[in-house]
């Protein structure tokens, strides 16, 4: 009997493992589980090869073994590990990743001067000069919520990105508490495909503002793409093409256009910050003429210090509405069908400064002029913003800003806005 020992202490260890199994899957839900159906079948083969060199004793029962290792690569493949993605987690039995992510955000403003009138947010393009004065109101439609995933293949990662707020377009009374589509895409070995921030926005420049609108003078535009990126990070640098839809929010002549807007754009980043240049061309049409119009942007950013950051960008636009925040965009004759575009230019400066990792502040300036009245009486927009973000807790920010700005119309108008926003927002 004494030569069967072995076998009788190598079957009480492999028991004495698998009882043990659970506090250590605990420990790793996935590593560990795998491995344990690894040594698992490992001494169940060596067991069998005991038991077949001699077969006049009986080992130990073995029954529920199988069972054992099935529930054992159930759990792994139940098991929720983290994901590629910061913050995420991986899907069960998949090599998908995903992160929820969202914020809750509550806004107080209240307008020293006249409101606006045409959207709770600043919107000094129809800003007016007459009306009832100290408006107070509060919102929380800049709410957002969405997701992304990351799925690795041979060629690369496989990423996809939806992401909704409640900011839809008024109905007319300022009203925008709506669900609304901002950004819906994947993207695969360099290409994008779906819905997202235009190519010609420069968003690495564009000063942080309690305002959900931010500055006057910029491009502000998402649009469905095609889009190619080429990056070369050994040297900072990346260039971009890309086919978009041309339509603006205006409509009228952009609705009806045979060719996509077409931009390019190259990035070149520094250790002392960034720089990068713009393209764009687009055609407008009516029922009897057809137009091009062009567009160019130069931006960049210059760190004065670790926390200081200097930020500018310049951009000029003919008759576009949406690539340039403030435009007069373009105006189509009822009678003719003529298509009269307005060459307009814009400018973003900003400093932002960090004092602590609790406390941040921005000073941001914009301006938008304009040459020829198209579909709005602008010749001058001018905008200033400054702000203090408070972050007490993780997730949690308090901010208060202090907006100003002035209307000039071609006729000499002029309307002045001049407003405080308070936010409240908690991230997940």
């Amino acid at each position: 009997m004494n030569l069967f020992k072995p076998t009788l202490t190598a079957v009480a260890a492999v028991l004495a493992l698998a009882a043990a199994a659970p506090a250590l899957a605990q420990a790793n839900p996935l590593d560990e589980l795998r491995e344990e159906v690894r040594k698992l079948r490992a001494e169940l083969e060596a067991l069998k090869k005991d038991r077949a060199a001699t077969p006049a004793v009986k080992p130990a029962d073995a029954s529920g073994w199988g069972e054992r290792i099935e529930q054992l690569e159930l759990k792994s493949k139940d098991a929720v590990t983290l994901g590629d993605i910061g913050g995420g987690f991986r899907l069960p039995g998949s090599e998908t990743s995903i992160r929820l992510y969202g914020y809750a955000e509550a806004h107080a403003i209240h307008d020293i001067k006249v409101w606006s009138g045409s959207d709770n947010f600043t919107d000094l393009t129809f800003q007016g000069a007459t009306g009832a004065k100290g408006r107070t109101k509060f919102t929380a439609e800049t709410s957002r919520f969405g997701f992304e995933t990351s799925t690795p293949t041979a060629q690369g990662t496989f990423n996809t990105k939806l992401e909704m707020d409640f900011y839809a377009y008024s109905n007319g009374n300022g009203n925008r508490n709506r669900l609304r589509l901002r950004h819906a895409y994947g993207e695969y070995a360099g290409f994008l495909v779906g819905q997202t921030w235009s190519t010609f926005m420069d968003l690495d420049n564009l000063p942080e503002t309690v305002d959900f609108n931010g500055p006057i003078g910029a491009p502000f535009s998402r649009r469905t793409m095609v889009r190619y990126t080429y990056g070369m990070p050994q040297d900072g640098m990346k260039f971009t093409v890309a086919m978009e839809d041309p339509e603006d929010q205006f409509g009228g002549g952009s609705a009806n256009e045979r060719m996509p807007q077409l931009v390019a754009r190259f990035d070149k980043s520094f250790d002392w910050g960034a720089v990068n240049l713009r393209g764009l061309a687009h055609e407008k049409r009516s029922d009897t003429q057809t137009k091009r119009g062009y567009g160019f942007g130069v931006g960049g950013s210059y760190k004065l210090t670790d926390k200081d950051l200097l930020m500018g960008q310049y951009t000029q636009v003919d008759g576009d509405f949406d690539q340039l925040y403030g435009s007069n965009a373009y105006a189509i004759d009822a009678t003719d069908g003529k298509i009269t575009f307005d060459r307009n230019r814009g400018l973003v400066l900003g400093y932002a400064k960090t004092f602590s990792d609790q406390l941040r502040g921005t000073l941001a300036f914009g301006m938008n002029k304009g040459r020829v009245e198209a579909a709005v009486d602008n010749r001058r927009l001018t905008q200033w913003h400054l702000n203090l973000i408070y972050s007490p807790i993780k997730n949690v920010e308090l901010g208060g800003e202090l907006v100003l700005g002035e209307r000039k119309t071609f006729a000499g108008d002029v309307a002045k806005m001049q407003r405080v926003d308070l936010m409240g927002r908690y991230s997940f």
